[in-house]
């Protein structure tokens, strides 16, 4: 591990937090210290009673909403993320980094300090009007959860749906939050013309190891019970069983297919475990935390599937892993496949024909006579 990213405070795991400690940005030179002035005195005890963590949000405006890339390995160029930084809390999360880029830790204060993209809606449909705008699927929550619980009160993310549905713009949204149901008067329609899908993502069926693999996130049932639900209204269905944890969560990637397939589910996908930059450190200390006997297990499978490192970042060969191991898992997911009737994410066609344009200026000088 990256001696540079040792955090400077004890590792103290809190109640629905997913992260253990809050490593500095490895852009910044300043570093934390714990300031127990405001503790009682006289009391030893208090000094190891952990203080809650409450959640910060942060209102921004964005000056750009569709983010684009050109990752071989990803089936979408265009993507939309109402949120920097989530509240679920999953210690795994490959977005974690990107709080770095904004002087904040990728670890407590990932989970913690959300920025809202107030302006969003009103950003897409601008965007949308662009005469060099080129309709194609729009992932939505490809970095961060669109639907994690501030946005119970926001609705940004509700604003969002709406525009892309209206428009016509064929999307995907991916969450693990049953909330996602609320707005099935929005997906219905937009899944009716062949525009939407949503993804679910599904690691566990176990309570137990879901407040642990993410804290703030629907439980699994919640999330069998979301499945069933837009499966019914005429939503198309995807579970993610990602990621696979070696060890952790590997055993059940079987228990999961069927449990979503009779729940309605029609597609699927897995990746294994990524570990980018950060996120290895702090993965490292949560599984140390949660998983002591199997810590040094997990990382040596992990490192099989991984040419013999933690993290293999080639396109590929960064969401499957390479080696006997990752092999057998692929074997085991596409045999689960076949048997519980799951077709393969990537393989829906796309239809950009419906697009909704902006009237043409002459066209809207001539309504007038």
């Amino acid at each position: 591990m990256d001696e540079e990213l040792i955090p400077e405070v004890p590792v103290t795991f809190h109640k629905g937090r997913g992260a253990g400690s809050n490593a500095r940005s490895r852009f910044e030179r300043w570093t934390r210290e714990v300031d127990n002035s405001h503790r009682p005195e006289g009391n030893d005890e208090s000094e190891d009673v952990p203080l809650p963590i409450r959640t910060e949000v942060f209102h921004s405006r964005a000056k750009k909403i569709i983010s684009r890339n050109n990752s071989p390995d990803i089936p979408f160029e265009q993507s939309i993320n109402p949120f920097q930084g989530c509240e679920h809390g999953c210690v795994y999360c490959y977005a974690r980094p990107t709080h770095a880029y904004v002087g904040l830790s990728p670890g407590i204060d990932f989970e913690t300090k959300v920025f809202a993209k107030m302006n969003a809606a009103e950003l897409l449909e601008k965007e949308l009007d662009s005469s060099t705008y080129e309709p194609a699927l729009i992932a939505l929550g490809a970095n961060t959860d669109p639907y994690q619980p501030i946005e119970r009160k926001l609705e940004i993310t509700r604003a969002i749906v709406e525009v892309l549905t209206r428009r016509r713009v064929p999307f995907s949204v991916t969450t693990k939050n049953a909330l996602v149901t609320r707005d099935i008067d929005f997906l219905a329609p937009a899944a009716e013309r062949g525009l939407c899908r949503v993804n679910v993502s599904l690691a566990t069926l176990q309570p137990s190891l879901a407040r642990i693999m993410d804290p703030r996130a629907s439980s699994p049932e919640s999330r069998l019970r979301a499945i069933e639900k837009m499966s019914r209204a005429g939503i198309p269905v995807s579970v993610f069983v990602s990621p696979m944890i070696p060890t952790i969560n590997d055993v059940e990637l079987e228990r999961i297919l069927k449990a979503s397939a009779e729940a309605g589910a029609t597609y699927a996908s897995m990746i294994l475990l990524r570990l980018p930059r950060e996120v290895l450190d702090l993965f490292v200390e949560w599984l140390e935390g949660h998983f002591p006997l199997r810590a040094k297990h997990v990382m040596s499978l992990i490192s099989q599937a991984r040419g013999g490192k933690d993290y293999d970042s080639n396109f590929f060969a960064r969401m499957k892993g390479s080696g006997p191991y990752a092999q057998l898992l692929s074997q085991r997911f596409s045999r689960a496949c076949s048997k519980y009737g799951l077709k393969r994410s990537a393989t829906a066609p796309v239809d950009t024909s419906q697009f909704v344009r902006p009237p043409r200026l002459e066209d809207s000088q001539w309504s007038l006579f």
